[in-house]
């Protein structure tokens, strides 16, 4: 049985990955410092034999063996990644390089969920993998972009020196159940603030663009791509090409959830990209994945999710 680490593992993203892992029979070890993650994300997992949670900061080395590592944890929403936004960094640099290292002595395969973020606000759209982006370095956002950017420096830097088996996926904008609903991203948002009969608030005027992917897709992408071959290393985009308007967005929300709620426009955050939307050819071509949950089932199973913890 092949012995897999998942850091980020009580996250949203995480916690969906372990139950696939388990179901697909590996033994699991779940890394996680509960800073956004939860153990009731976790609660399908605690007594299966082959699963075992662990407390643990990245930041800090950790020294356990295992033959596969998904590298996820890291903070991923504005709220809180830039509530301690020299931690967020700390988290994409030194993790990466405690995590590198342990892949070094274990000589495990080793797999970054870096970010669409490393496009910053995009002047190439679709966003393809040989863009190089257009990000910030020193605004508000730049914490988790560029810490993710420097992540990937890393992988490929322990690939071409240590010739460590590495894994790129660059994650789009994913949604669904066990998102945290304080997260301040936006299906989350419209999502509470639909069911709760507040007035859903749109920054800017919505126009900007997004394009969302169900998190089992998302997931199951990850695992095709450590399942790839050796030599590919990525980055990949992983996210769906259906991209929408943020108001288009709300309004969809509004009509799901048969809310009475009013849209109000705020001032756009800083940095905030205008455009979002992957170029999934190489992830066609290379993993012989697409998506495949659409976007309004996949906001009414989020919604059901929603109702049943508020």
């Amino acid at each position: 049985m092949k012995r897999v680490m998942v850091t980020g593992g009580a996250g949203f993203i995480g916690s969906h990955l372990c139950e696939k892992l388990i179901k697909e029979n590996y033994e699991v070890l779940c890394i996680d410092n509960y800073f956004t993650g939860s153990r009731k994300n976790l609660s399908e997992l605690i007594d299966k034999p082959a699963f075992e949670a662990m407390r643990h900061d990245i930041t800090f080395p950790l020294y356990v063996e295992t033959d596969q590592i998904y590298n996820l944890a890291c903070p991923a929403s504005p709220i809180h990644y830039q509530s301690d936004p020299v931690q967020t960094t700390k988290t994409s640099v030194h993790g990466s390089i405690n995590m590198l290292g342990l892949a070094k002595r274990t000589n495990a395969r080793i797999l970054q969920a870096s970010t669409s973020e490393v496009y910053g606000d995009p002047q190439v759209h679709p966003q393809i993998e040989t863009y190089q982006g257009n990000v910030n370095p020193i605004g508000p956002r730049a914490c988790y972009d560029e810490g993710k950017r420097c992540a990937e420096t890393l992988f490929f830097d322990y690939y071409r020196q240590h010739n460590l088996i590495i894994k790129i996926g660059r994650i789009f904008n994913t949604f669904g159940p066990r998102m945290l609903p304080n997260d301040g991203r936006v299906v989350s948002n419209f999502i509470v603030q639909a069911l709760t009969g507040k007035p859903i608030s749109i920054y800017g005027d919505g126009s900007h663009t997004r394009s969302f992917c169900y998190v089992s897709d998302t997931v199951e992408a990850l695992f095709l791509l450590m399942m790839s071959k050796n030599n590919f290393t990525g980055p990949v985009n992983i996210g769906n090409p259906s991209e929408l308007s943020i108001l288009e967005l709300a309004e969809l929300i509004i009509r799901k959830t048969k809310s009475s709620s009013k849209i109000t426009h705020e001032k756009i955050p800083v940095d905030d990209p205008t455009r979002r939307k992957p170029d999934i050819s190489l992830a066609k071509t290379k993993l012989g994945w697409s998506p495949k949950v659409d976007l309004e089932e996949g906001i009414e199973k989020t919604i059901k999710y929603f109702k049943a913890i508020l």
